[in-house]
Protein backbone atom coordinates (compact mmCIF):
# COMPACT_ATOMS: atom_id res chain seq x y z
CA UNK A 1 0.00 0.00 0.00
CA UNK A 2 2.74 2.29 0.89
CA UNK A 3 4.52 1.50 -2.38
CA UNK A 4 1.29 2.08 -4.28
CA UNK A 5 0.86 5.43 -2.69
CA UNK A 6 4.43 6.26 -3.52
CA UNK A 7 3.87 5.28 -7.18
CA UNK A 8 0.64 7.21 -7.31
CA UNK A 9 2.29 10.22 -5.72
CA UNK A 10 5.15 10.06 -8.18
CA UNK A 11 2.73 9.79 -11.08
CA UNK A 12 0.69 12.66 -9.74
CA UNK A 13 3.82 14.75 -9.32
CA UNK A 14 4.88 13.94 -12.89
CA UNK A 15 1.41 14.82 -14.17
CA UNK A 16 1.39 18.07 -12.25
CA UNK A 17 4.83 18.89 -13.59
CA UNK A 18 3.65 18.23 -17.14
CA UNK A 19 0.52 20.33 -16.63
CA UNK A 20 2.43 23.15 -14.98
CA UNK A 21 4.97 23.08 -17.78
CA UNK A 22 2.15 23.15 -20.34
CA UNK A 23 0.52 26.04 -18.49
CA UNK A 24 3.86 27.84 -18.32
CA UNK A 25 4.42 27.27 -22.03
CA UNK A 26 0.87 28.43 -22.76
CA UNK A 27 1.41 31.55 -20.65
CA UNK A 28 4.74 32.13 -22.39
CA UNK A 29 3.02 31.73 -25.76
CA UNK A 30 0.23 34.09 -24.74
CA UNK A 31 2.79 36.62 -23.50
CA UNK A 32 4.76 36.23 -26.73
CA UNK A 33 1.58 36.67 -28.79
CA UNK A 34 0.55 39.64 -26.69
CA UNK A 35 4.01 41.14 -27.11
CA UNK A 36 3.92 40.51 -30.86
CA UNK A 37 0.45 42.01 -31.04
CA UNK A 38 1.58 45.00 -28.96
CA UNK A 39 4.38 45.75 -31.40
CA UNK A 40 1.83 45.84 -34.20
CA UNK A 41 -1.39 47.19 -32.65
CA UNK A 42 -1.25 48.79 -29.20
CA UNK A 43 -4.30 49.29 -27.00
CA UNK A 44 -3.76 51.85 -24.26
CA UNK A 45 -5.02 55.14 -22.91
CA UNK A 46 -1.58 56.06 -21.57
CA UNK A 47 1.42 57.59 -23.30
CA UNK A 48 3.71 55.23 -25.17
CA UNK A 49 7.22 54.76 -23.76
CA UNK A 50 8.84 56.91 -26.45
CA UNK A 51 6.61 59.93 -25.79
CA UNK A 52 7.07 59.54 -22.03
CA UNK A 53 10.84 59.63 -22.44
CA UNK A 54 10.72 62.69 -24.75
CA UNK A 55 8.40 64.52 -22.34
CA UNK A 56 10.71 63.79 -19.40
CA UNK A 57 13.64 65.27 -21.31
CA UNK A 58 11.59 68.23 -22.55
CA UNK A 59 10.54 69.07 -18.99
CA UNK A 60 14.17 69.82 -18.18
CA UNK A 61 14.16 72.45 -20.94
CA UNK A 62 10.85 73.87 -19.65
CA UNK A 63 12.13 73.94 -16.05
CA UNK A 64 15.20 75.95 -17.06
CA UNK A 65 13.03 78.41 -19.02
CA UNK A 66 10.60 78.89 -16.15
CA UNK A 67 13.55 79.69 -13.88
CA UNK A 68 14.81 82.31 -16.38
CA UNK A 69 11.32 83.90 -16.28
CA UNK A 70 11.47 84.13 -12.48
CA UNK A 71 8.87 81.39 -11.99
CA UNK A 72 9.69 78.99 -9.16
CA UNK A 73 9.11 75.34 -10.05
CA UNK A 74 10.53 71.92 -9.27
CA UNK A 75 11.32 69.09 -11.67
CA UNK A 76 8.38 66.99 -10.57
CA UNK A 77 5.85 69.81 -10.94
CA UNK A 78 6.59 71.21 -14.41
CA UNK A 79 3.25 72.32 -15.96
CA UNK A 80 1.97 70.66 -19.11
CA UNK A 81 1.57 73.48 -21.66
CA UNK A 82 0.65 73.02 -25.33
CA UNK A 83 0.31 75.48 -28.18
CA UNK A 84 -2.34 74.46 -30.71
CA UNK A 85 -2.16 75.94 -34.20
CA UNK A 86 -5.51 76.07 -35.97
CA UNK A 87 -6.33 75.34 -39.58
CA UNK A 88 -6.75 78.06 -42.16
CA UNK A 89 -4.62 77.27 -45.20
CA UNK A 90 -1.64 79.52 -45.86
CA UNK A 91 -2.98 82.10 -43.40
CA UNK A 92 -2.60 79.50 -40.63
CA UNK A 93 0.76 78.23 -41.91
CA UNK A 94 2.26 81.72 -41.91
CA UNK A 95 0.44 82.82 -38.76
CA UNK A 96 1.81 79.90 -36.73
CA UNK A 97 5.38 80.75 -37.73
CA UNK A 98 4.74 84.34 -36.65
CA UNK A 99 3.27 83.30 -33.28
CA UNK A 100 6.13 80.91 -32.53
CA UNK A 101 8.71 83.49 -33.62
CA UNK A 102 7.37 86.03 -31.13
CA UNK A 103 7.02 83.38 -28.40
CA UNK A 104 10.76 82.79 -28.83
CA UNK A 105 11.47 86.53 -28.82
CA UNK A 106 9.59 86.92 -25.54
CA UNK A 107 11.38 83.93 -23.97
CA UNK A 108 8.15 81.87 -23.82
CA UNK A 109 8.66 79.25 -26.53
CA UNK A 110 10.49 76.78 -24.31
CA UNK A 111 7.66 76.73 -21.78
CA UNK A 112 5.83 74.54 -24.31
CA UNK A 113 5.78 70.80 -23.77
CA UNK A 114 3.71 70.13 -26.89
CA UNK A 115 2.90 71.66 -30.29
CA UNK A 116 -0.30 70.43 -31.93
CA UNK A 117 -1.67 71.20 -35.37
CA UNK A 118 -4.40 70.59 -37.90
CA UNK A 119 -4.72 71.55 -41.56
CA UNK A 120 -2.69 74.64 -42.55
CA UNK A 121 -0.76 74.71 -39.27
CA UNK A 122 0.63 71.26 -40.02
CA UNK A 123 2.16 72.64 -43.23
CA UNK A 124 4.37 75.00 -41.25
CA UNK A 125 4.96 72.37 -38.53
CA UNK A 126 6.35 69.93 -41.10
CA UNK A 127 8.58 72.71 -42.44
CA UNK A 128 9.73 73.76 -38.97
CA UNK A 129 10.63 70.26 -37.82
CA UNK A 130 12.77 69.65 -40.90
CA UNK A 131 15.29 71.63 -38.84
CA UNK A 132 16.18 69.65 -35.67
CA UNK A 133 17.00 72.91 -33.86
CA UNK A 134 14.23 75.12 -35.25
CA UNK A 135 13.17 76.57 -31.91
CA UNK A 136 16.57 78.24 -31.49
CA UNK A 137 16.56 79.88 -34.92
CA UNK A 138 13.16 80.83 -36.28
CA UNK A 139 14.73 83.30 -38.71
CA UNK A 140 15.38 80.34 -41.01
CA UNK A 141 11.71 79.37 -40.95
CA UNK A 142 10.61 82.94 -41.68
CA UNK A 143 13.04 83.30 -44.61
CA UNK A 144 11.86 79.99 -46.06
CA UNK A 145 8.29 81.33 -46.34
CA UNK A 146 9.59 83.92 -48.81
CA UNK A 147 12.04 81.61 -50.56
CA UNK A 148 12.27 80.81 -54.27
CA UNK A 149 10.09 77.71 -54.08
CA UNK A 150 10.66 74.31 -55.66
CA UNK A 151 11.10 73.70 -59.37
CA UNK A 152 8.13 72.02 -61.02
CA UNK A 153 10.46 69.31 -62.34
CA UNK A 154 11.28 68.17 -58.80
CA UNK A 155 7.61 68.14 -57.78
CA UNK A 156 6.69 66.12 -60.87
CA UNK A 157 9.52 63.65 -60.29
CA UNK A 158 8.15 63.00 -56.79
CA UNK A 159 4.63 62.69 -58.19
CA UNK A 160 5.76 60.26 -60.88
CA UNK A 161 7.29 57.97 -58.25
CA UNK A 162 4.28 58.20 -55.96
CA UNK A 163 1.85 57.44 -58.82
CA UNK A 164 3.36 53.95 -59.10
CA UNK A 165 2.19 53.11 -55.59
CA UNK A 166 -1.01 51.28 -54.78
CA UNK A 167 -2.75 53.99 -52.72
CA UNK A 168 -1.93 57.00 -54.90
CA UNK A 169 -4.67 59.63 -54.56
CA UNK A 170 -5.46 63.33 -54.90
CA UNK A 171 -4.01 63.82 -51.43
CA UNK A 172 -0.55 63.21 -52.92
CA UNK A 173 -1.13 65.87 -55.57
CA UNK A 174 -2.30 68.30 -52.91
CA UNK A 175 0.68 67.47 -50.69
CA UNK A 176 3.34 67.98 -53.36
CA UNK A 177 1.88 71.22 -54.68
CA UNK A 178 1.41 72.79 -51.23
CA UNK A 179 4.92 71.65 -50.25
CA UNK A 180 6.54 72.98 -53.41
CA UNK A 181 4.44 76.08 -54.00
CA UNK A 182 3.43 77.33 -50.55
CA UNK A 183 5.97 75.98 -48.05
CA UNK A 184 8.79 76.22 -50.62
CA UNK A 185 10.45 72.88 -49.83
CA UNK A 186 10.15 69.15 -50.53
CA UNK A 187 10.64 67.51 -47.15
CA UNK A 188 11.38 63.84 -47.85
CA UNK A 189 12.26 62.81 -44.31
CA UNK A 190 10.07 60.39 -42.33
CA UNK A 191 8.12 61.60 -39.33
CA UNK A 192 9.36 58.72 -37.15
CA UNK A 193 12.91 60.08 -37.60
CA UNK A 194 12.01 62.66 -34.97
CA UNK A 195 11.55 59.92 -32.36
CA UNK A 196 15.33 59.74 -31.93
CA UNK A 197 15.89 63.50 -31.61
CA UNK A 198 16.69 65.33 -28.42
CA UNK A 199 13.98 67.38 -26.73
CA UNK A 200 15.08 70.83 -27.91
CA UNK A 201 11.68 71.37 -29.57
CA UNK A 202 8.11 70.85 -28.27
CA UNK A 203 6.75 67.35 -28.91
CA UNK A 204 4.70 67.50 -32.16
CA UNK A 205 1.22 66.04 -32.66
CA UNK A 206 -0.44 66.15 -36.11
CA UNK A 207 -4.15 65.43 -36.48
CA UNK A 208 -6.53 64.09 -39.12
CA UNK A 209 -9.96 62.42 -39.27
CA UNK A 210 -11.12 59.16 -40.82
CA UNK A 211 -13.59 59.85 -43.62
CA UNK A 212 -16.11 57.02 -43.18
CA UNK A 213 -16.33 57.30 -39.40
CA UNK A 214 -16.56 61.09 -39.78
CA UNK A 215 -19.64 60.64 -41.98
CA UNK A 216 -21.33 57.61 -40.44
CA UNK A 217 -19.42 56.28 -37.45
CA UNK A 218 -19.23 56.76 -33.69
CA UNK A 219 -17.32 59.72 -32.30
CA UNK A 220 -14.56 57.43 -30.98
CA UNK A 221 -13.60 56.53 -34.55
CA UNK A 222 -13.39 60.04 -35.98
CA UNK A 223 -10.24 61.70 -34.58
CA UNK A 224 -6.82 60.43 -35.66
CA UNK A 225 -3.43 61.61 -34.41
CA UNK A 226 0.16 61.04 -35.49
CA UNK A 227 3.24 61.63 -33.35
CA UNK A 228 6.87 60.68 -34.02
CA UNK A 229 6.25 57.43 -32.10
CA UNK A 230 2.72 56.27 -32.88
CA UNK A 231 -0.37 56.85 -35.00
CA UNK A 232 -3.95 55.97 -34.21
CA UNK A 233 -7.33 56.78 -32.70
CA UNK A 234 -6.97 58.41 -29.26
CA UNK A 235 -10.56 57.85 -28.13
CA UNK A 236 -10.37 54.15 -28.95
CA UNK A 237 -6.85 54.01 -27.50
CA UNK A 238 -5.59 51.95 -30.44
CA UNK A 239 -2.28 52.73 -32.15
CA UNK A 240 0.55 51.44 -34.30
CA UNK A 241 4.11 52.66 -34.63
CA UNK A 242 4.21 55.67 -36.93
CA UNK A 243 6.68 53.92 -39.23
CA UNK A 244 3.97 51.29 -39.94
CA UNK A 245 1.27 53.76 -41.03
CA UNK A 246 0.44 52.67 -44.60
CA UNK A 247 1.60 49.06 -44.14
CA UNK A 248 -0.83 46.18 -44.70
CA UNK A 249 -2.55 44.57 -41.70
CA UNK A 250 -5.22 41.95 -41.21
CA UNK A 251 -6.68 40.85 -37.92
CA UNK A 252 -4.08 42.90 -36.07
CA UNK A 253 -1.16 41.15 -37.77
CA UNK A 254 1.34 42.91 -39.98
CA UNK A 255 1.14 41.27 -43.42
CA UNK A 256 3.41 43.54 -45.43
CA UNK A 257 5.54 46.43 -44.25
CA UNK A 258 5.51 49.31 -46.71
CA UNK A 259 7.93 52.25 -46.81
CA UNK A 260 6.90 54.93 -44.35
CA UNK A 261 5.16 58.00 -45.77
CA UNK A 262 7.39 61.04 -46.21
CA UNK A 263 6.38 64.48 -44.94
CA UNK A 264 5.17 65.56 -48.39
CA UNK A 265 2.55 62.80 -48.31
CA UNK A 266 1.61 63.58 -44.71
CA UNK A 267 1.32 67.28 -45.53
CA UNK A 268 -1.31 66.32 -48.11
CA UNK A 269 -3.16 64.11 -45.59
CA UNK A 270 -3.29 66.72 -42.84
CA UNK A 271 -4.23 69.67 -45.04
CA UNK A 272 -6.72 68.48 -47.66
CA UNK A 273 -9.97 70.22 -46.69
CA UNK A 274 -11.05 70.25 -50.34
CA UNK A 275 -11.55 66.47 -50.09
CA UNK A 276 -14.97 66.75 -48.49
CA UNK A 277 -18.20 67.59 -50.30
CA UNK A 278 -19.35 70.00 -47.57
CA UNK A 279 -16.32 72.19 -48.28
CA UNK A 280 -16.85 71.94 -52.04
CA UNK A 281 -20.37 73.27 -51.61
CA UNK A 282 -18.99 76.47 -50.12
CA UNK A 283 -17.35 77.27 -53.46
CA UNK A 284 -20.20 77.10 -55.93
CA UNK A 285 -20.89 79.39 -58.89
CA UNK A 286 -23.59 82.00 -58.14
CA UNK A 287 -26.10 80.56 -60.61
CA UNK A 288 -26.04 77.21 -58.81
CA UNK A 289 -26.63 78.85 -55.44
CA UNK A 290 -30.40 78.49 -55.72
CA UNK A 291 -32.53 76.91 -52.98
CA UNK A 292 -33.49 73.39 -53.99
CA UNK A 293 -30.88 73.21 -56.75
CA UNK A 294 -27.81 72.23 -54.71
CA UNK A 295 -28.17 68.49 -54.55
CA UNK A 296 -26.10 65.37 -55.06
CA UNK A 297 -26.50 65.74 -58.82
CA UNK A 298 -24.25 68.81 -58.85
CA UNK A 299 -21.48 67.41 -56.67
CA UNK A 300 -19.37 65.83 -59.42
CA UNK A 301 -19.39 69.07 -61.41
CA UNK A 302 -18.50 71.14 -58.34
CA UNK A 303 -15.71 68.73 -57.41
CA UNK A 304 -14.15 68.85 -60.85
CA UNK A 305 -14.37 72.63 -61.19
CA UNK A 306 -12.98 73.38 -57.72
CA UNK A 307 -10.18 70.80 -58.04
CA UNK A 308 -9.11 72.29 -61.37
CA UNK A 309 -9.39 75.82 -60.00
CA UNK A 310 -7.14 74.94 -57.05
CA UNK A 311 -4.75 72.96 -59.25
CA UNK A 312 -4.20 76.02 -61.46
CA UNK A 313 -3.60 78.21 -58.39
CA UNK A 314 -1.08 75.77 -56.91
CA UNK A 315 0.68 75.29 -60.25
CA UNK A 316 1.07 79.07 -60.46
CA UNK A 317 2.88 79.04 -57.13
CA UNK A 318 5.62 76.78 -58.53
CA UNK A 319 6.31 78.98 -61.57
CA UNK A 320 8.01 82.38 -61.96
CA UNK A 321 8.08 82.53 -65.75
CA UNK A 322 5.84 85.40 -67.02
CA UNK A 323 4.78 83.47 -70.15
CA UNK A 324 3.78 80.42 -68.10
CA UNK A 325 1.84 82.56 -65.63
CA UNK A 326 0.05 84.23 -68.54
CA UNK A 327 -0.92 80.81 -69.95
CA UNK A 328 -2.28 79.77 -66.54
CA UNK A 329 -4.29 83.01 -66.34
CA UNK A 330 -5.84 82.14 -69.70
CA UNK A 331 -6.83 78.69 -68.45
CA UNK A 332 -8.33 80.20 -65.30
CA UNK A 333 -10.40 82.57 -67.44
CA UNK A 334 -11.57 79.72 -69.69
CA UNK A 335 -12.67 77.69 -66.65
CA UNK A 336 -14.49 80.66 -65.12
CA UNK A 337 -16.28 81.35 -68.40
CA UNK A 338 -17.34 77.72 -68.61
CA UNK A 339 -18.66 77.58 -65.07
CA UNK A 340 -20.49 80.90 -65.37
CA UNK A 341 -22.69 79.56 -68.12
CA UNK A 342 -26.40 80.35 -68.39
CA UNK A 343 -28.22 78.43 -65.68
CA UNK A 344 -31.35 77.75 -67.74
CA UNK A 345 -30.27 74.26 -68.82
CA UNK A 346 -29.75 73.24 -65.21
CA UNK A 347 -33.05 74.68 -63.99
CA UNK A 348 -34.93 73.07 -66.89
CA UNK A 349 -33.61 69.64 -65.87
CA UNK A 350 -36.46 68.40 -63.75
CA UNK A 351 -35.36 65.02 -62.47
CA UNK A 352 -32.35 64.01 -60.44
CA UNK A 353 -31.19 61.72 -63.26
CA UNK A 354 -31.36 64.55 -65.79
CA UNK A 355 -29.26 66.79 -63.57
CA UNK A 356 -26.76 64.01 -62.93
CA UNK A 357 -26.37 63.44 -66.65
CA UNK A 358 -25.87 67.16 -67.23
CA UNK A 359 -23.38 67.38 -64.36
CA UNK A 360 -21.39 64.47 -65.82
CA UNK A 361 -21.41 66.04 -69.29
CA UNK A 362 -20.22 69.41 -67.99
CA UNK A 363 -17.52 67.74 -65.87
CA UNK A 364 -16.09 65.99 -68.91
CA UNK A 365 -16.28 69.29 -70.81
CA UNK A 366 -14.14 70.98 -68.15
CA UNK A 367 -11.54 68.22 -68.31
CA UNK A 368 -11.53 68.42 -72.12
CA UNK A 369 -10.98 72.17 -71.93
CA UNK A 370 -7.87 71.62 -69.82
CA UNK A 371 -6.49 69.00 -72.21
CA UNK A 372 -7.10 71.23 -75.23
CA UNK A 373 -5.43 74.16 -73.47
CA UNK A 374 -2.35 72.07 -72.66
CA UNK A 375 -2.06 70.80 -76.25
CA UNK A 376 -2.15 74.37 -77.58
CA UNK A 377 0.74 75.52 -75.38
CA UNK A 378 3.99 76.49 -77.02
CA UNK A 379 6.50 73.65 -77.14
CA UNK A 380 8.95 73.73 -74.25
CA UNK A 381 9.57 72.73 -70.65
CA UNK A 382 6.33 74.25 -69.32
CA UNK A 383 4.20 72.31 -71.78
CA UNK A 384 6.05 69.10 -70.90
CA UNK A 385 5.53 69.67 -67.18
CA UNK A 386 1.87 70.57 -67.56
CA UNK A 387 1.18 67.56 -69.80
CA UNK A 388 2.74 65.21 -67.22
CA UNK A 389 0.72 66.81 -64.44
CA UNK A 390 -2.54 66.61 -66.38
CA UNK A 391 -1.92 63.01 -67.36
CA UNK A 392 -1.46 62.13 -63.69
CA UNK A 393 -4.14 64.28 -62.11
CA UNK A 394 -7.20 64.31 -64.38
CA UNK A 395 -8.06 60.61 -63.87
CA UNK A 396 -7.78 61.17 -60.10
CA UNK A 397 -10.18 64.12 -60.23
CA UNK A 398 -12.85 61.93 -61.82
CA UNK A 399 -12.16 59.15 -59.33
CA UNK A 400 -12.19 61.69 -56.45
CA UNK A 401 -10.25 59.62 -53.95
CA UNK A 402 -8.37 61.26 -51.09
CA UNK A 403 -6.21 60.09 -48.20
CA UNK A 404 -6.22 56.41 -49.15
CA UNK A 405 -4.22 54.47 -46.56
CA UNK A 406 -3.90 50.79 -45.67
CA UNK A 407 -6.16 50.14 -42.67
CA UNK A 408 -4.29 48.67 -39.70
CA UNK A 409 -7.64 47.80 -38.04
CA UNK A 410 -8.92 45.71 -40.94
CA UNK A 411 -10.76 42.67 -39.48
CA UNK A 412 -9.29 43.47 -36.08
CA UNK A 413 -11.36 42.41 -33.07
CA UNK A 414 -9.21 43.92 -30.34
CA UNK A 415 -7.66 42.28 -27.27
CA UNK A 416 -10.56 40.71 -25.35
CA UNK A 417 -8.56 40.73 -22.10
CA UNK A 418 -7.64 44.42 -22.49
CA UNK A 419 -9.26 46.79 -20.03
CA UNK A 420 -10.20 49.01 -22.98
CA UNK A 421 -12.09 46.27 -24.84
CA UNK A 422 -15.38 48.07 -24.24
CA UNK A 423 -14.25 50.34 -27.07
CA UNK A 424 -14.48 47.69 -29.76
CA UNK A 425 -13.37 48.65 -33.25
CA UNK A 426 -16.42 50.15 -35.04
CA UNK A 427 -17.54 48.69 -38.39
CA UNK A 428 -16.48 51.86 -40.24
CA UNK A 429 -12.88 50.95 -39.36
CA UNK A 430 -13.02 47.17 -39.32
CA UNK A 431 -14.66 46.10 -42.55
CA UNK A 432 -12.41 47.56 -45.27
CA UNK A 433 -8.72 47.01 -45.92
CA UNK A 434 -8.24 50.74 -46.55
CA UNK A 435 -9.40 53.85 -44.83
CA UNK A 436 -9.22 57.51 -45.82
CA UNK A 437 -7.48 60.12 -43.68
CA UNK A 438 -8.59 63.70 -44.24
CA UNK A 439 -8.09 67.22 -42.90
CA UNK A 440 -9.10 67.28 -39.20
CA UNK A 441 -10.42 70.82 -39.64
CA UNK A 442 -13.54 69.28 -41.17
CA UNK A 443 -14.47 68.17 -37.63
CA UNK A 444 -12.70 70.70 -35.36
CA UNK A 445 -10.21 73.20 -36.77
CA UNK A 446 -7.93 73.06 -33.71
CA UNK A 447 -6.30 69.94 -32.26
CA UNK A 448 -8.20 70.06 -28.95
CA UNK A 449 -9.24 66.36 -28.93
CA UNK A 450 -5.65 65.12 -28.70
CA UNK A 451 -5.00 67.28 -25.62
CA UNK A 452 -8.07 66.63 -23.47
CA UNK A 453 -8.27 64.23 -20.57
CA UNK A 454 -5.76 62.41 -18.38
CA UNK A 455 -3.48 61.02 -21.07
CA UNK A 456 -1.44 64.19 -21.63
CA UNK A 457 -2.87 65.90 -18.53
CA UNK A 458 -2.65 69.42 -19.97
CA UNK A 459 -2.77 72.43 -17.65
CA UNK A 460 -2.70 75.24 -20.22
CA UNK A 461 -3.64 75.36 -23.91
CA UNK A 462 -2.44 78.39 -25.89
CA UNK A 463 -4.66 78.65 -28.96
CA UNK A 464 -3.80 81.31 -31.57
CA UNK A 465 -6.84 81.26 -33.85
CA UNK A 466 -6.24 81.51 -37.62
CA UNK A 467 -9.51 79.87 -38.70
CA UNK A 468 -11.97 81.31 -41.18
CA UNK A 469 -15.68 81.32 -40.45
CA UNK A 470 -17.25 82.06 -37.08
CA UNK A 471 -14.89 83.02 -34.29
CA UNK A 472 -15.24 80.77 -31.23
CA UNK A 473 -16.65 77.94 -33.35
CA UNK A 474 -13.56 75.80 -32.72
CA UNK A 475 -14.10 76.32 -28.98
CA UNK A 476 -17.77 75.40 -28.98
CA UNK A 477 -17.15 72.37 -31.19
CA UNK A 478 -14.36 71.24 -28.86
CA UNK A 479 -16.63 71.76 -25.84
CA UNK A 480 -19.32 69.58 -27.44
CA UNK A 481 -16.73 66.96 -28.42
CA UNK A 482 -15.37 66.86 -24.86
CA UNK A 483 -18.88 66.37 -23.49
CA UNK A 484 -19.52 63.52 -25.95
CA UNK A 485 -16.36 61.65 -24.90
CA UNK A 486 -16.74 62.57 -21.21
CA UNK A 487 -13.60 64.70 -20.86
CA UNK A 488 -13.25 67.96 -18.92
CA UNK A 489 -13.39 71.29 -20.75
CA UNK A 490 -13.58 74.84 -19.36
CA UNK A 491 -16.83 76.76 -19.31
CA UNK A 492 -17.43 79.21 -22.16
CA UNK A 493 -19.49 82.26 -21.27
CA UNK A 494 -22.28 82.55 -23.83
CA UNK A 495 -22.02 86.35 -23.74
CA UNK A 496 -18.51 86.15 -25.15
CA UNK A 497 -19.86 84.34 -28.20
CA UNK A 498 -21.76 87.50 -29.09
CA UNK A 499 -18.39 89.13 -29.89
CA UNK A 500 -17.72 86.72 -32.79
CA UNK A 501 -18.10 89.44 -35.45
CA UNK A 502 -15.42 91.63 -33.86
CA UNK A 503 -13.48 89.70 -31.22
CA UNK A 504 -10.87 90.93 -28.76
CA UNK A 505 -7.25 89.89 -29.25
CA UNK A 506 -7.16 87.56 -26.23
CA UNK A 507 -9.59 85.59 -24.07
CA UNK A 508 -8.86 83.38 -21.08
CA UNK A 509 -11.20 80.46 -20.36
CA UNK A 510 -10.08 79.32 -16.95
CA UNK A 511 -10.15 75.63 -16.17
CA UNK A 512 -11.31 74.21 -12.84
CA UNK A 513 -10.16 70.91 -11.34
CA UNK A 514 -9.03 68.79 -14.30
CA UNK A 515 -10.18 71.23 -16.99
CA UNK A 516 -7.33 72.86 -18.93
CA UNK A 517 -7.18 76.65 -19.07
CA UNK A 518 -7.37 78.00 -22.63
CA UNK A 519 -5.78 81.26 -23.85
CA UNK A 520 -7.61 82.01 -27.09
CA UNK A 521 -6.05 84.60 -29.46
CA UNK A 522 -7.85 85.51 -32.73
CA UNK A 523 -5.51 86.63 -35.53
CA UNK A 524 -7.78 89.48 -36.62
CA UNK A 525 -9.33 91.38 -33.71
CA UNK A 526 -10.27 94.73 -32.19
CA UNK A 527 -6.64 95.77 -31.92
CA UNK A 528 -5.96 95.48 -35.65
CA UNK A 529 -9.46 96.00 -37.11
CA UNK A 530 -11.30 99.23 -36.29
CA UNK A 531 -14.77 97.65 -36.55
CA UNK A 532 -16.70 94.53 -37.56
CA UNK A 533 -16.67 95.56 -41.23
CA UNK A 534 -12.88 95.74 -41.36
CA UNK A 535 -12.68 92.42 -39.50
CA UNK A 536 -14.89 90.82 -42.15
CA UNK A 537 -12.89 92.43 -44.97
CA UNK A 538 -9.61 91.11 -43.55
CA UNK A 539 -11.03 87.59 -43.28
CA UNK A 540 -12.08 87.77 -46.93
CA UNK A 541 -8.80 89.28 -48.13
CA UNK A 542 -6.81 86.49 -46.45
CA UNK A 543 -9.31 83.72 -47.17
CA UNK A 544 -8.30 80.06 -47.02
CA UNK A 545 -8.87 79.08 -50.64
CA UNK A 546 -6.94 81.45 -52.88
CA UNK A 547 -3.69 81.72 -54.80
CA UNK A 548 -0.43 81.50 -52.91
CA UNK A 549 0.14 84.68 -50.90
CA UNK A 550 2.20 87.53 -52.28
CA UNK A 551 5.24 88.63 -50.30
CA UNK A 552 3.24 91.57 -48.89
CA UNK A 553 0.51 89.23 -47.64
CA UNK A 554 3.03 86.87 -46.06
CA UNK A 555 4.70 89.74 -44.20
CA UNK A 556 1.37 91.18 -43.07
CA UNK A 557 0.16 87.90 -41.56
CA UNK A 558 3.56 87.28 -39.94
CA UNK A 559 3.62 90.71 -38.31
CA UNK A 560 -0.03 90.47 -37.23
CA UNK A 561 0.60 87.13 -35.50
CA UNK A 562 3.79 88.44 -33.86
CA UNK A 563 2.02 91.54 -32.56
CA UNK A 564 -0.78 89.47 -31.02
CA UNK A 565 1.73 87.50 -28.96
CA UNK A 566 3.74 90.59 -28.04
CA UNK A 567 0.63 92.48 -26.89
CA UNK A 568 -0.46 89.57 -24.71
CA UNK A 569 2.87 88.55 -23.21
CA UNK A 570 1.77 89.51 -19.69
CA UNK A 571 -1.42 87.47 -19.99
CA UNK A 572 0.57 84.47 -21.18
CA UNK A 573 3.09 84.87 -18.35
CA UNK A 574 0.29 85.14 -15.78
CA UNK A 575 -1.40 81.97 -17.05
CA UNK A 576 1.91 80.08 -17.23
CA UNK A 577 2.57 81.03 -13.61
CA UNK A 578 -0.93 79.92 -12.62
CA UNK A 579 -0.33 76.61 -14.39
CA UNK A 580 2.75 76.09 -12.21
CA UNK A 581 0.76 76.88 -9.05
CA UNK A 582 -1.96 74.56 -10.21
CA UNK A 583 0.55 71.71 -10.48
CA UNK A 584 1.79 72.46 -6.98
CA UNK A 585 -1.75 72.32 -5.64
Amino acid sequence: MQTGHTGFSASLICLLLVISEAIAQSEDNMEAKAAASETAVRWSQSLCAGEQQYVRQRKQVVLKTLSSLGINCTAGLVPHIALLGSGGGQRAAVGLVGSLYQMEEEGLLDTLLYLGGVSGSTWSMSSLYSDPEWSTNLDRAVSRLSGPGVEMELALAWLDERSKEENFSLTDVWGVLTSAGIMKQMDLRRFSDEASRNASNPYPIYCAIEKHCFSNGPIEGKWFEVSPHQAGFPELGVFIETSLLGSRFQGGKLLEQKPEMDMVQLQGVFGCALAHEEVIREFIPPWLDVPGQIDFAAEEYLRVYNALHKLVALTRSTSKDPASLSDLDKLQKILEDKVNRNESAWQQSRSMEERKTLSKHWSLELLAVVETWSQDLEEGAFKTHVSRLIQTVLPLILKWEWGTTANFLYQYQGLTLCCWAEHSVPPCLQLKDRFHLLDAGLLINVAYPSFLGDKRDIDLLIAPEYSAGNMFETLTLARDYAAAVNKPFPEIDEKILEERDWPKDCYVFEGKDKEPTIVYMPLFNRNNCKDAEEFKAKMEEYSTFQRAFSQDKIEFVLETAKTNVKNNKETLLREINKAVLRRHN
